[in-house]
């Protein structure tokens, strides 16, 4: 077993420079503690102290910051301070580490007899302690080792450089002495957070239940306690990537930006969107936390029947379409903006009881948002193109000519009621022209057109049209 023993003197465990007159020992931690959670495994730390300043110059400690504080973020604001050092110490007080800064200095070996009890003490000079420890114990050299004979090792004191958690030290320069509040503010990483969200959906009713989830994850060396937490949906840009940072290498965040409202509790700051959890949250070193973000009941939603076919020509086999749920969280209690996350969706089956039908993925919503969750395919709602014939129709330019598709699309739906699927046609270029159309479409964008095909029960429905466009 080792361990250090005895008083020592509070100057030597904390030596203050030679321009500051006092050193004085903070408190164990914050007295409350505000934490910004972003995206990009950062986040904002706001810690408030009070604490009693001398006049003049002195240096204050700081325990329980995160290990993975950024230092030159720090900032420290208070009345009538200005700071003038600042020091992170982060190499932590551990049986190795004192062992290792005891080299070249005098310890006390202790060993007990097995048999009788009786303890010997020698004085042992640490000659290395890299793979194993070396001592010289008068003119004899022994490596200590764990050969089943009792051992303790006793060390004077502990070095000036080790800490039992990680610390900030900061010179102050202060106007006048007495007791005031200070905050610390610091970058650091190991903080990161992740939305998710479950949608039950009922889609008789044409409305789903949506719960939502914020999940905390805590790497960052530190425990904060009643933490008033906000995250952040959206990017920031860092210099560097995450878990390093290269000044040469500028990172710049692409979320969607919101539209400037607020609601739900949640702002928007800067194009990101800032959202505060309901209640002020411990969120403990190695931790993983859920705290609850949103649950609306009765939000107004759809099914949507989707097959995009790529490029013009025939396929052998019918195409699976892609089911997707649709709602707007533009309404009711729901009429607030969804940071990214997974959303998982169920429905009930004949029993009542909620079944898994597929998850998807979502970007960062600005409220009013339409947000389309992809369940998976639909075996029984099936799309086959056919490209029936296709010619040259003109050439403007060497590297310009327009082509003329007749397409036909057969959709087929084997369920026991009516659907709707939506067809999506791209692959289009320049100057697209549509005529021939058994059913009106619309161009969604410059190459793609989108047609809604109505389709009776067990039955099908063929879209026909025409398509001349650019290449």
């Amino acid at each position: 077993m080792i361990r250090a023993i005895g008083p020592f003197a509070l100057a030597l465990l904390l030596a203050a420079p030679a321009n500051a007159q006092q050193v004085e020992e903070g408190p164990g931690g914050p007295d409350r503690v505000s934490l910004t959670v972003y995206n990009q495994n950062i986040a904002l730390v706001e810690d408030v102290r009070n604490l009693n300043v001398p006049a003049g110059r002195s240096r204050q400690e700081f325990p329980g910051v995160s290990a993975s504080i950024r230092p030159e973020t720090v900032g420290l604001s208070g009345r009538g301070l200005s700071v003038v050092e600042q020091n992170f110490d982060y190499d932590l007080l551990t049986p190795g580490k004192l062992m290792e800064s005891a080299v070249g200095n005098e310890i006390g070996i202790v060993r007990t007899n097995p048999g009788s009890g009786a303890q010997t003490t020698e004085r042992a000079r640490v000659l290395a302690a890299n793979q194993g420890v070396v001592l010289q114990i008068g003119d004899r050299i022994e490596v200590l080792r764990d050969d089943g004979v009792p051992t303790r090792v006793i060390f004077d004191r502990v070095p000036q450089n080790l800490r039992p958690r990680p610390t900030l030290s900061v010179t102050l320069d202060a106007e006048g002495a007495g007791r005031r509040e200070t905050t610390l503010s610091y970058l650091t990483s190991g903080l990161t957070w992740k939305a998710d969200y479950v949608a039950r959906f009922d889609e008789k009713a044409g409305q789903l239940d949506l719960t939502g989830w914020v999940t905390l994850t805590n790497n960052s060396g530190a425990t904060f306690s009643n933490a008033q937490t906000r995250v952040v949906a959206g990017d920031v840009n860092l210099i560097g990537n995450q878990g390093g940072y290269n000044p040469r290498q500028p990172v710049r965040g692409g979320g969607v930006r919101g539209n400037g409202t607020q609601s739900g509790g949640e702002g928007a700051l800067a194009d990101v969107y800032v959202y505060p959890l309901p209640e002020a949250v411990t969120v403990a070193n190695n931790q993983t936390k859920q705290v609850g973000l949103i649950d609306a009941a009765g939000v107004p939603a759809t099914k949507r029947y989707l097959r995009v076919i790529n490029g013009f020509f025939t396929a052998e086999q019918p195409i699976a379409a892609e089911v997707g749920v649709i709602f707007t969280n533009g309404s009711g209690a729901a009429a607030r903006a969804l940071p990214a996350g997974v959303i998982r969706v169920y429905v009930k089956d004949e029993a009542g009881e909620p079944r898994f039908i597929g998850e998807s993925q979502v970007d960062h919503s600005p409220a009013g948002s339409e947000i389309v969750v992809t369940t998976g395919d639909a075996f029984d709602v099936t799309v086959q193109p056919r490209l029936v014939s296709s010619e040259r129709v003109s050439k403007r330019l060497v590297d310009y000519f327009r082509t003329r598709y007749a397409m036909e699309y057969t959709v087929r739906n084997a369920r026991p009621e009516a659907v709707t699927v939506e067809v999506r046609q791209r692959g289009l270029g320049r100057d697209t022209e549509l005529t021939e159309q058994s059913i009106e479409g619309e161009m969604r964008d410059a190459r793609t057109v989108v047609w809604r095909v109505p389709v009776p029960a067990n039955g099908e429905t063929k879209l026909t049209a025409t398509i001349t466009t650019g290449g």
